[in-house]
């Protein structure tokens, strides 16, 4: 949500921002709502002083025997228009905050100008894409000859865009997963937690999936929707929250599924498993104090990071270009693993800074020591990593000429020493 205070104050700013996205100037649409909504409220505040001192005059006038009439006439018209003015400025609040919520975050001022993926900037690459003495094999090609990667099943039971894993695979993944969370718990500092898969509209609302992108999640009949990402809960629990300036950075992680409708993908990725309704992912949060997100959004990327490091993944960072980036997203760094079945990079992690975006959305707050008021904190949330997609990683780069599957020495403690999945 943008601050409509910042929009007063500086409209061409606000314009310049949306123009780096992309999009049409909306400074003047605003401001000219902003100003009808103002003048009828000052209407308001008249028309009601007004009313309440003729109020005053009528009552002096009976008790010295005086003629009311033309005041209970004027008090009469007051009362008949003071509400139509009221509800002028709740229908403009309410279009204000509707066009509010619709519009995209700004980028920051380091941010890559483009319309597209093809002006994303790469600023690192780790390791050395793998490559092999035979042909490198999809992730689908792999499981299918293993017996352990159903399709065709899932879609018996499901549809398209799903799997069943069985066997050594699906404990490959689960141990996958679990690494991950243990990484980011006890090497990095976050607090695991158990969130709710169901959320209300407010959450949904709070991190920006909602109004603009409810075709991309999958909603109940009971009005939940289900979450696309663990983001969602855990930025949530710090809405409508005061928090100790004390207590900032807050860094939090899941291990959860997560559901997506994938409505703008018809036709993408449709063989294997890179994209899918129904995935794992470990998910990273930081609220953070606005002083400091741009220094824990690199430390989030290196969280990030060293998982691939950890499993001896070629990756590279990369930095979103304006016309790339999330909704919610001020800067996003992508992290994209190498495949050899593929012979490409393909994205396994996104880590945004969305500055105070979301909070102004939620009313996330933080208050300092000796100050009255208080401040939105920052939000940062980022994959770390998807599991499924790192399964994939793991699948390509370590299989072997017979079509089995070398278990990194750091996933093998979580496969009862299985070395090699055969």
């Amino acid at each position: 949500m943008h601050d409509l205070k910042s929009i007063r104050d500086n409209p061409d700013g606000f314009d310049a921002g949306l123009s780096r996205r992309g999009l049409e100037p909306r400074a003047a649409q605003i401001l000219d709502l902003d100003a009808r909504r103002r003048a009828a409220q000052t209407a308001f505040q008249e028309m009601q002083a007004r009313r309440n001192d003729a109020s005053k005059q009528i009552g002096a006038l009976k008790k010295s025997g005086g003629d009311a009439s033309a005041l209970m006439d004027e008090v009469a018209g007051l009362k008949e228009r003071i509400p139509a003015v009221e509800e002028e400025d709740k229908a403009l609040g309410v279009e204000i905050e509707a066009i509010l919520a619709s519009i995209p975050n700004l980028p920051a001022e380091d941010v890559p100008e483009g319309p597209d993926e093809s002006a994303n900037v790469e600023l690192r690459v780790w390791g050395t894409p793998k490559s092999f003495d035979f042909p490198a094999l999809d992730h689908d090609v792999l499981g299918a000859q293993l017996g352990l990667m159903d399709f065709d099943g899932a879609a018996k039971l499901s549809g398209a865009r799903f799997v069943v894993l069985k066997g050594q695979l699906a404990r490959l993944q689960r141990a996958i997963g679990q690494f991950m969370l243990d990484l980011q718990t006890d090497e990095h500092g976050y607090t695991e937690i158990d969130p709710p898969l169901m959320v209300k509209d407010g959450a949904a609302f709070g991190t920006g999936q909602l109004p603009k992108f409810g075709e991309d999640l999958f909603k109940t009949n009971t009005g939940h929707w289900l979450i696309p990402t663990a983001e969602v809960p855990l930025t949530n629990l710090l809405g409508d929250e005061i928090v100790d300036e004390k207590q900032l950075p807050i860094r939090m992680t899941a291990l959860t599924p997560c559901f997506r409708s994938e409505a703008g993908a018809a036709g993408k990725d449709t063989r294997g498993m890179i994209r899918q309704h129904q995935f794992h992912k470990v998910e990273m949060v930081s609220i953070a104090h606005p002083d400091r997100s741009d220094e824990e959004h690199a430390r989030m990327t290196q969280c990030a990071e060293t998982v691939l490091q950890k499993l001896g993944l070629a990756y590279r960072v990369i930095v979103l270009c304006t016309g790339d980036m999330g909704f919610s997203a001020r800067k996003t760094h992508d992290i994209e693993v190498w495949l050899p079945g593929q012979q490409r990079f393909r994205e396994i992690s996104s880590v945004s800074n969305c500055g105070d975006f979301q909070a102004r959305r939620m009313k996330a707050r933080f208050k300092s020591e000796g100050e009255k008021g208080t401040r939105f904190v920052h939000t940062l949330n980022g994959s770390g990593l998807a599991v499924g997609r790192a399964l994939i990683a793991v699948m390509e780069n370590y299989q072997r000429a017979d079509g089995s599957i070398e278990v990194p020495s750091v996933l093998r403690p979580y496969m009862g020493g299985v070395e090699v999945i055969g």
